[in-house]
């Protein structure tokens, strides 16, 4: 089925993918497991199908975002794409942001411990408890920051793609959902949308003359059973 807004004539798409599943609780978190290559190659086949060719390819500086898009490109079929490493899209330090308000150490808790420990740890980091190298704040500005150097790729009738983490996608719908909330809803509303992202999930966001709006979030009809990760 082709994507509903591919035909619409001067409009621009920036879709945003969060990684594939990285390998909880092992030595070297930031490679993807089997399952998060299988999802980067059926994200890629699904946006394929969809009739979806990015005219532009970025991503995060971190080895989850380079090996999902290496999945995604062999399960579209996109040849060889010139990419745009930008590090603003980066993950914050989610494990250093976890054991600074826990005695256990992160990498010691099963899943669901570990998230409840994630959203209790975020919110008091989103509050600005506690000192860290990067703040809340220093992190949605950078994420910002990313976004606006995104859309410049994503003009009118063009489609950028961009791999990142779960953190900077919440925060850019964060921004597009309420552009009038303050610091403190905005952090609210990013850590409720922060949760429920999925590995290898899609948010679009539309690109037109009165700027960037969202459009979906957290699309991963793509996925199912054991192939349908958060973690």
């Amino acid at each position: 089925m082709a994507d509903p807004v591919s035909n619409m004539p001067g409009v621009g798409r920036l879709l945003l993918v969060r990684h594939g599943q990285a390998s909880f609780g092992a030595a070297d978190y930031d490679v993807l497991s089997d399952v998060g290559h299988e999802q980067g190659r059926r994200l890629g086949a699904w946006l394929a199908g969809q009739g979806v060719r990015p005219t532009a390819v970025l991503r995060g500086g971190l080895r989850r975002h380079r090996e999902t898009l290496a999945a995604m490109v062999e399960g579209a079929g996109w040849g060889d794409p010139d990419v745009v490493v930008d590090e603003g899209w980066d993950e914050f330090d989610h494990l250093a942001v976890v054991e600074g308000y826990t005695d256990l150490a992160a990498s010691g808790l099963d899943r669901r411990a570990f998230q409840r420990a994630f959203e209790e740890a975020t919110a008091r980091w989103v509050a600005g408890v506690g000192e860290h190298a990067e703040s809340h704040a220093e992190f949605t500005a950078r994420i910002d920051g990313a976004l606006a150097r995104a859309l410049e790729h994503a003009g009118p009738d063009r489609t950028a793609v961009v791999v990142t983490s779960g953190g900077p996608i919440g925060v850019v719908a964060a921004r597009l959902a309420d552009p009038d909330a303050d610091a403190a809803g905005r952090g609210r509303l990013w850590g409720r949308l922060n949760a429920t992202l999925v590995n290898a999930g899609v948010t679009r966001v539309l690109v037109g003359s009165t700027g960037a709006r969202l459009l979906t979030l957290n699309e991963h009809s793509h996925l199912a059973g054991d192939h349908l990760t958060y973690r």
